[in-house]
Protein backbone atom coordinates (compact mmCIF):
# COMPACT_ATOMS: atom_id res chain seq x y z
CA UNK A 1 0.00 0.00 0.00
CA UNK A 2 1.02 3.60 -0.62
CA UNK A 3 0.11 7.03 0.68
CA UNK A 4 -2.65 7.09 -1.95
CA UNK A 5 -4.47 4.41 0.07
CA UNK A 6 -4.50 6.54 3.21
CA UNK A 7 -7.80 7.79 4.64
CA UNK A 8 -8.65 11.47 4.35
CA UNK A 9 -9.92 14.03 6.85
CA UNK A 10 -13.42 13.34 5.50
CA UNK A 11 -12.94 9.62 6.24
CA UNK A 12 -11.91 10.49 9.81
CA UNK A 13 -14.92 12.77 10.26
CA UNK A 14 -17.18 10.01 8.94
CA UNK A 15 -15.59 7.58 11.38
CA UNK A 16 -16.25 10.02 14.24
CA UNK A 17 -19.95 10.14 13.34
CA UNK A 18 -20.04 6.37 12.95
CA UNK A 19 -18.60 5.53 16.39
CA UNK A 20 -20.21 8.39 18.30
CA UNK A 21 -21.99 7.17 21.42
CA UNK A 22 -20.41 3.70 21.32
CA UNK A 23 -16.87 4.87 22.14
CA UNK A 24 -16.19 7.22 25.02
CA UNK A 25 -15.21 10.79 24.20
CA UNK A 26 -12.40 10.78 26.71
CA UNK A 27 -11.23 13.83 28.68
CA UNK A 28 -8.49 16.04 27.26
CA UNK A 29 -7.05 17.87 30.25
CA UNK A 30 -4.19 20.23 30.95
CA UNK A 31 -1.89 18.93 33.69
CA UNK A 32 -0.81 21.81 35.89
CA UNK A 33 1.88 19.78 37.66
CA UNK A 34 3.37 18.21 34.53
CA UNK A 35 3.31 21.60 32.82
CA UNK A 36 5.39 23.03 35.66
CA UNK A 37 7.84 20.10 35.51
CA UNK A 38 8.36 20.39 31.74
CA UNK A 39 8.12 24.17 31.43
CA UNK A 40 5.42 23.80 28.80
CA UNK A 41 1.64 23.59 28.59
CA UNK A 42 1.08 19.82 28.74
CA UNK A 43 -2.27 18.31 27.72
CA UNK A 44 -3.21 14.66 28.25
CA UNK A 45 -5.81 12.65 26.32
CA UNK A 46 -7.07 9.95 28.71
CA UNK A 47 -7.74 7.01 26.36
CA UNK A 48 -7.01 4.66 29.25
CA UNK A 49 -10.56 5.46 30.37
CA UNK A 50 -12.18 3.62 27.44
CA UNK A 51 -14.21 0.55 28.44
CA UNK A 52 -11.42 -1.79 27.29
CA UNK A 53 -8.87 0.74 28.64
CA UNK A 54 -7.34 1.60 25.25
CA UNK A 55 -7.83 3.71 22.12
CA UNK A 56 -8.03 0.58 19.94
CA UNK A 57 -11.82 0.59 20.22
CA UNK A 58 -12.01 3.52 17.80
CA UNK A 59 -10.43 1.78 14.82
CA UNK A 60 -11.90 -1.63 15.58
CA UNK A 61 -15.46 -0.31 15.77
CA UNK A 62 -15.06 1.81 12.63
CA UNK A 63 -13.95 -1.31 10.76
CA UNK A 64 -16.70 -3.57 12.14
CA UNK A 65 -19.45 -1.08 11.37
CA UNK A 66 -18.50 -1.10 7.69
CA UNK A 67 -18.75 -4.86 7.22
CA UNK A 68 -21.47 -6.13 4.90
CA UNK A 69 -24.31 -8.22 6.30
CA UNK A 70 -22.67 -11.32 4.83
CA UNK A 71 -19.30 -10.48 6.40
CA UNK A 72 -20.96 -9.91 9.80
CA UNK A 73 -22.64 -13.28 9.56
CA UNK A 74 -19.37 -15.06 8.72
CA UNK A 75 -17.42 -13.32 11.47
CA UNK A 76 -13.99 -11.81 11.90
CA UNK A 77 -10.55 -12.93 12.99
CA UNK A 78 -7.68 -10.89 14.44
CA UNK A 79 -4.22 -11.48 15.86
CA UNK A 80 -3.24 -9.63 19.01
CA UNK A 81 -1.71 -10.11 22.44
CA UNK A 82 -3.63 -7.29 24.06
CA UNK A 83 -5.65 -4.17 23.42
CA UNK A 84 -6.67 -4.81 19.80
CA UNK A 85 -7.94 -8.26 20.79
CA UNK A 86 -10.17 -6.84 23.51
CA UNK A 87 -11.45 -4.03 21.30
CA UNK A 88 -12.49 -6.37 18.47
CA UNK A 89 -13.98 -8.90 20.91
CA UNK A 90 -15.96 -6.31 22.86
CA UNK A 91 -17.49 -4.49 19.90
CA UNK A 92 -17.95 -7.72 17.98
CA UNK A 93 -20.14 -9.03 20.78
CA UNK A 94 -22.07 -5.74 20.91
CA UNK A 95 -22.79 -5.98 17.20
CA UNK A 96 -23.54 -9.71 17.18
CA UNK A 97 -20.47 -10.54 15.08
CA UNK A 98 -18.63 -13.83 15.80
CA UNK A 99 -15.03 -13.05 16.77
CA UNK A 100 -11.95 -15.26 16.71
CA UNK A 101 -8.73 -13.97 18.24
CA UNK A 102 -5.36 -15.66 17.83
CA UNK A 103 -2.94 -14.86 20.66
CA UNK A 104 0.63 -16.03 21.32
CA UNK A 105 0.91 -18.77 23.94
CA UNK A 106 2.96 -16.37 26.05
CA UNK A 107 0.04 -13.93 26.42
CA UNK A 108 -0.67 -13.24 30.12
CA UNK A 109 -3.62 -15.24 31.42
CA UNK A 110 -5.38 -12.04 32.45
CA UNK A 111 -5.51 -10.78 28.85
CA UNK A 112 -6.68 -14.14 27.54
CA UNK A 113 -9.42 -14.25 30.16
CA UNK A 114 -10.53 -10.68 29.44
CA UNK A 115 -10.75 -11.39 25.71
CA UNK A 116 -12.73 -14.57 26.28
CA UNK A 117 -14.92 -12.62 28.68
CA UNK A 118 -16.03 -10.46 25.76
CA UNK A 119 -17.32 -13.59 24.02
CA UNK A 120 -14.46 -14.23 21.61
CA UNK A 121 -13.11 -17.60 20.60
CA UNK A 122 -9.45 -17.44 21.62
CA UNK A 123 -6.81 -19.62 19.97
CA UNK A 124 -3.32 -19.68 21.48
CA UNK A 125 -0.64 -20.20 18.86
CA UNK A 126 3.10 -19.52 18.56
CA UNK A 127 5.56 -17.67 20.71
CA UNK A 128 5.25 -14.26 19.09
CA UNK A 129 2.55 -12.02 17.64
CA UNK A 130 4.04 -12.72 14.19
CA UNK A 131 3.21 -16.42 14.67
CA UNK A 132 -0.32 -15.58 15.78
CA UNK A 133 -0.70 -13.28 12.78
CA UNK A 134 0.24 -16.07 10.36
CA UNK A 135 -2.21 -18.46 12.06
CA UNK A 136 -5.00 -15.88 11.90
CA UNK A 137 -4.44 -15.55 8.16
CA UNK A 138 -4.72 -19.32 7.82
CA UNK A 139 -8.02 -19.29 9.72
CA UNK A 140 -9.24 -16.38 7.57
CA UNK A 141 -8.72 -18.44 4.43
CA UNK A 142 -9.95 -21.75 5.85
CA UNK A 143 -13.14 -20.43 7.48
CA UNK A 144 -13.98 -17.49 5.23
CA UNK A 145 -13.63 -14.92 8.01
CA UNK A 146 -12.79 -11.22 7.63
CA UNK A 147 -9.33 -10.31 8.92
CA UNK A 148 -9.22 -7.21 11.13
CA UNK A 149 -5.69 -5.85 11.06
CA UNK A 150 -4.42 -4.11 14.18
CA UNK A 151 -3.00 -1.10 12.32
CA UNK A 152 -2.37 -1.47 8.58
CA UNK A 153 -5.92 -0.79 7.35
CA UNK A 154 -7.38 2.55 6.16
CA UNK A 155 -10.58 2.02 8.18
CA UNK A 156 -8.62 1.24 11.35
CA UNK A 157 -6.42 4.30 10.78
CA UNK A 158 -9.46 6.54 10.18
CA UNK A 159 -10.96 5.38 13.46
CA UNK A 160 -7.78 6.18 15.37
CA UNK A 161 -7.68 9.55 13.65
CA UNK A 162 -10.83 10.62 15.49
CA UNK A 163 -8.51 11.35 18.41
CA UNK A 164 -7.02 14.29 16.49
CA UNK A 165 -10.46 15.85 16.04
CA UNK A 166 -11.20 15.65 19.76
CA UNK A 167 -7.77 16.79 20.90
CA UNK A 168 -7.75 19.90 18.70
CA UNK A 169 -11.36 20.71 19.53
CA UNK A 170 -10.61 20.62 23.27
CA UNK A 171 -7.16 22.25 23.02
CA UNK A 172 -7.06 24.30 19.79
CA UNK A 173 -3.77 25.99 20.70
CA UNK A 174 -1.76 22.78 20.56
CA UNK A 175 1.39 23.25 18.47
CA UNK A 176 2.96 19.81 19.12
CA UNK A 177 1.60 16.28 19.41
CA UNK A 178 3.74 13.47 20.85
CA UNK A 179 2.35 10.06 19.94
CA UNK A 180 3.52 6.48 20.66
CA UNK A 181 4.33 4.26 17.66
CA UNK A 182 3.92 0.50 17.48
CA UNK A 183 2.62 -0.63 14.11
CA UNK A 184 1.84 3.00 13.34
CA UNK A 185 -1.98 3.07 13.14
CA UNK A 186 -2.49 5.58 15.94
CA UNK A 187 0.05 8.16 14.82
CA UNK A 188 -0.99 7.74 11.18
CA UNK A 189 -4.61 8.60 11.93
CA UNK A 190 -3.70 11.45 14.26
CA UNK A 191 -1.20 12.88 11.75
CA UNK A 192 -3.71 12.89 8.91
CA UNK A 193 -6.38 14.58 11.00
CA UNK A 194 -4.11 17.05 12.80
CA UNK A 195 -2.12 18.15 9.74
CA UNK A 196 -5.34 18.67 7.74
CA UNK A 197 -6.86 20.81 10.49
CA UNK A 198 -3.65 22.61 11.50
CA UNK A 199 -0.89 22.24 8.86
CA UNK A 200 1.80 23.85 11.03
CA UNK A 201 1.42 21.47 13.96
CA UNK A 202 4.48 19.33 14.75
CA UNK A 203 3.99 15.57 15.10
CA UNK A 204 6.60 13.64 17.09
CA UNK A 205 6.49 9.85 17.16
CA UNK A 206 7.86 7.83 20.07
CA UNK A 207 9.13 4.24 20.04
CA UNK A 208 10.59 2.12 22.81
CA UNK A 209 14.38 2.17 22.63
CA UNK A 210 14.39 -1.63 22.28
CA UNK A 211 11.98 -1.56 19.31
CA UNK A 212 13.02 1.20 16.86
CA UNK A 213 11.21 -0.55 13.98
CA UNK A 214 9.51 2.46 12.40
CA UNK A 215 12.51 4.73 12.92
CA UNK A 216 14.64 2.17 11.09
CA UNK A 217 12.43 2.04 8.00
CA UNK A 218 11.41 5.70 7.86
CA UNK A 219 14.65 7.41 8.89
CA UNK A 220 17.10 4.81 7.68
CA UNK A 221 18.27 3.66 11.08
CA UNK A 222 19.69 0.26 11.91
CA UNK A 223 18.92 -0.01 15.61
CA UNK A 224 18.72 -3.51 17.09
CA UNK A 225 15.20 -4.77 17.70
CA UNK A 226 14.20 -7.02 20.58
CA UNK A 227 14.18 -7.48 24.33
CA UNK A 228 11.80 -7.24 27.26
CA UNK A 229 10.14 -3.85 27.36
CA UNK A 230 7.60 -2.27 29.67
CA UNK A 231 5.90 -1.00 26.51
CA UNK A 232 4.86 -4.35 25.05
CA UNK A 233 1.93 -2.60 23.33
CA UNK A 234 4.34 -0.86 20.94
CA UNK A 235 6.95 -3.66 20.75
CA UNK A 236 6.41 -4.29 17.03
CA UNK A 237 9.16 -5.81 14.92
CA UNK A 238 7.58 -5.18 11.51
CA UNK A 239 5.61 -1.92 11.16
CA UNK A 240 2.81 -1.52 8.65
CA UNK A 241 3.31 -0.82 4.95
CA UNK A 242 0.60 1.85 4.75
CA UNK A 243 1.49 3.34 8.10
CA UNK A 244 5.16 3.73 7.21
CA UNK A 245 4.16 5.63 4.06
CA UNK A 246 1.91 7.98 6.05
CA UNK A 247 4.50 8.49 8.79
CA UNK A 248 7.23 9.17 6.26
CA UNK A 249 5.04 11.87 4.73
CA UNK A 250 3.51 13.53 7.79
CA UNK A 251 5.49 12.81 10.97
CA UNK A 252 8.23 15.36 11.71
CA UNK A 253 10.49 13.18 13.85
CA UNK A 254 10.68 9.86 15.69
CA UNK A 255 12.29 9.71 19.11
CA UNK A 256 13.32 6.68 21.17
CA UNK A 257 12.56 6.41 24.87
CA UNK A 258 14.46 4.37 27.46
CA UNK A 259 12.87 1.83 29.79
CA UNK A 260 13.65 3.84 32.94
CA UNK A 261 11.96 6.90 31.42
CA UNK A 262 8.78 4.94 30.72
CA UNK A 263 8.83 3.56 34.25
CA UNK A 264 9.18 7.12 35.55
CA UNK A 265 6.25 8.31 33.41
CA UNK A 266 3.98 5.45 34.55
CA UNK A 267 4.80 6.18 38.20
CA UNK A 268 4.37 9.93 37.77
CA UNK A 269 0.93 9.48 36.20
CA UNK A 270 -0.16 7.41 39.20
CA UNK A 271 1.26 9.93 41.64
CA UNK A 272 0.29 13.17 39.89
CA UNK A 273 -2.79 12.35 37.80
CA UNK A 274 -4.03 9.40 39.91
CA UNK A 275 -4.32 7.48 36.65
CA UNK A 276 -3.10 3.96 35.77
CA UNK A 277 -1.38 3.85 32.37
CA UNK A 278 0.54 0.99 30.74
CA UNK A 279 4.09 1.39 29.48
CA UNK A 280 3.12 1.98 25.84
CA UNK A 281 0.44 4.41 26.94
CA UNK A 282 2.97 6.48 28.88
CA UNK A 283 5.64 6.50 26.15
CA UNK A 284 4.63 9.93 24.83
CA UNK A 285 4.83 11.56 28.24
CA UNK A 286 8.11 9.71 28.91
CA UNK A 287 9.62 11.30 25.81
CA UNK A 288 8.40 14.76 26.83
CA UNK A 289 9.88 14.41 30.30
CA UNK A 290 13.18 12.95 29.04
CA UNK A 291 13.70 15.81 26.57
CA UNK A 292 11.84 18.59 28.33
CA UNK A 293 14.07 21.29 26.82
CA UNK A 294 12.74 20.35 23.38
CA UNK A 295 9.19 21.24 24.42
CA UNK A 296 9.83 24.18 26.75
CA UNK A 297 7.45 27.06 26.12
CA UNK A 298 5.25 25.03 23.77
CA UNK A 299 1.69 23.73 23.96
CA UNK A 300 2.07 19.98 23.68
CA UNK A 301 -0.44 17.13 23.77
CA UNK A 302 0.02 13.41 24.14
CA UNK A 303 -2.26 10.37 24.23
CA UNK A 304 -2.36 8.09 27.27
CA UNK A 305 -3.32 5.37 24.85
CA UNK A 306 -3.81 2.42 27.20
CA UNK A 307 -4.17 1.39 30.81
CA UNK A 308 -3.87 -2.39 30.67
CA UNK A 309 -0.89 -3.10 32.91
CA UNK A 310 -0.48 -6.15 35.12
CA UNK A 311 -0.98 -5.14 38.76
CA UNK A 312 2.18 -6.93 39.93
CA UNK A 313 4.21 -5.18 37.24
CA UNK A 314 2.70 -1.84 38.23
CA UNK A 315 3.66 -2.48 41.84
CA UNK A 316 7.25 -3.18 40.78
CA UNK A 317 7.36 0.02 38.73
CA UNK A 318 6.07 2.12 41.63
CA UNK A 319 8.58 0.66 44.10
CA UNK A 320 11.46 1.07 41.65
CA UNK A 321 10.47 4.73 41.27
CA UNK A 322 10.71 5.14 45.05
CA UNK A 323 14.22 3.69 44.82
CA UNK A 324 15.19 6.07 42.01
CA UNK A 325 13.94 9.12 43.87
CA UNK A 326 15.84 8.02 46.98
CA UNK A 327 12.96 7.17 49.31
CA UNK A 328 13.69 3.44 49.39
CA UNK A 329 17.24 2.13 49.71
CA UNK A 330 19.11 -1.12 50.22
CA UNK A 331 22.12 -0.71 52.46
CA UNK A 332 24.85 -3.24 53.09
CA UNK A 333 26.25 -2.61 56.58
CA UNK A 334 29.33 -4.48 57.84
CA UNK A 335 29.22 -5.22 61.60
CA UNK A 336 30.93 -7.43 64.18
CA UNK A 337 28.88 -10.62 64.62
CA UNK A 338 28.23 -10.35 68.34
CA UNK A 339 25.26 -9.62 70.64
CA UNK A 340 24.03 -6.02 70.51
CA UNK A 341 25.65 -5.11 67.18
CA UNK A 342 22.39 -5.19 65.23
CA UNK A 343 20.64 -3.25 68.00
CA UNK A 344 23.24 -0.51 67.68
CA UNK A 345 22.54 -0.25 63.96
CA UNK A 346 18.76 -0.21 64.33
CA UNK A 347 19.03 2.48 67.02
CA UNK A 348 20.65 4.77 64.45
CA UNK A 349 17.80 4.04 62.02
CA UNK A 350 15.34 5.06 64.72
CA UNK A 351 17.20 8.26 65.51
CA UNK A 352 17.21 9.21 61.82
CA UNK A 353 13.51 8.43 61.39
CA UNK A 354 14.09 5.76 58.73
CA UNK A 355 11.83 2.70 58.66
CA UNK A 356 13.37 -0.78 58.21
CA UNK A 357 11.46 -2.94 55.69
CA UNK A 358 13.62 -6.08 55.57
CA UNK A 359 16.82 -7.35 57.22
CA UNK A 360 19.02 -10.19 55.98
CA UNK A 361 22.33 -11.48 57.41
CA UNK A 362 25.15 -12.63 55.09
CA UNK A 363 27.74 -14.64 57.01
CA UNK A 364 28.94 -17.15 54.39
CA UNK A 365 29.05 -15.47 50.99
CA UNK A 366 31.11 -12.46 51.99
CA UNK A 367 34.73 -11.33 51.91
CA UNK A 368 34.50 -10.05 55.47
CA UNK A 369 36.47 -11.74 58.29
CA UNK A 370 34.77 -14.81 59.80
CA UNK A 371 33.87 -12.90 62.96
CA UNK A 372 32.05 -10.21 60.98
CA UNK A 373 28.77 -10.26 59.09
CA UNK A 374 27.12 -8.21 56.35
CA UNK A 375 23.61 -7.02 57.09
CA UNK A 376 21.48 -6.18 54.08
CA UNK A 377 18.80 -3.70 55.12
CA UNK A 378 15.98 -2.44 52.93
CA UNK A 379 14.58 0.77 54.31
CA UNK A 380 12.16 3.59 53.54
CA UNK A 381 12.31 7.27 54.42
CA UNK A 382 10.29 10.42 53.97
CA UNK A 383 12.75 11.77 51.40
CA UNK A 384 16.18 11.17 49.89
CA UNK A 385 17.91 13.51 52.36
CA UNK A 386 16.82 11.31 55.28
CA UNK A 387 18.60 8.32 53.72
CA UNK A 388 21.70 10.44 53.19
CA UNK A 389 21.63 11.55 56.84
CA UNK A 390 21.26 7.90 57.90
CA UNK A 391 24.31 6.79 55.92
CA UNK A 392 26.35 9.66 57.37
CA UNK A 393 25.26 8.69 60.91
CA UNK A 394 26.16 5.03 60.37
CA UNK A 395 29.59 5.94 59.03
CA UNK A 396 30.11 8.36 61.92
CA UNK A 397 29.49 5.38 64.22
CA UNK A 398 32.32 3.55 62.36
CA UNK A 399 30.09 1.19 60.35
CA UNK A 400 31.06 0.48 56.74
CA UNK A 401 28.07 1.16 54.46
CA UNK A 402 27.50 0.40 50.78
CA UNK A 403 24.34 1.53 48.99
CA UNK A 404 22.95 -0.68 46.22
CA UNK A 405 22.19 1.06 42.92
CA UNK A 406 19.15 0.32 40.73
CA UNK A 407 20.56 1.48 37.39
Amino acid sequence: MTIADAPTLDDIRAAARRIEGAVLRTPMLKSRTLSEIVGAEVWLKFENLQFTAAYKERGALNKLLQLTDDERRRGVVAASAGNHAQAVAYHGRRLGIPVTIVMPVSTPTMKVTQTEGHGARVILHGERVDDAFAKAREIEAAEGLVFVHAFDDPKIIAGQGTLALEMLEDAPNLDTLVVPIGGGGLISGISIGAKALKPGIEIIGVEAELYPSMKNVVQGGNGRIGGDTLAEGIAVKEPGKLTRAIIGELVDDIRLVAEKDMEHAVALLVGVEKSVVEGAGAAGLAAILAESERYRGRTVGTVLCGGNIDTHLLANVLVRELVRCGRIARLNVAIHDRPGALAAVTAIFRECGVNILEVDHHRIFTLLPAKDTMIEIQCEARDAKAIERLIAALEAAHFTVERAALD
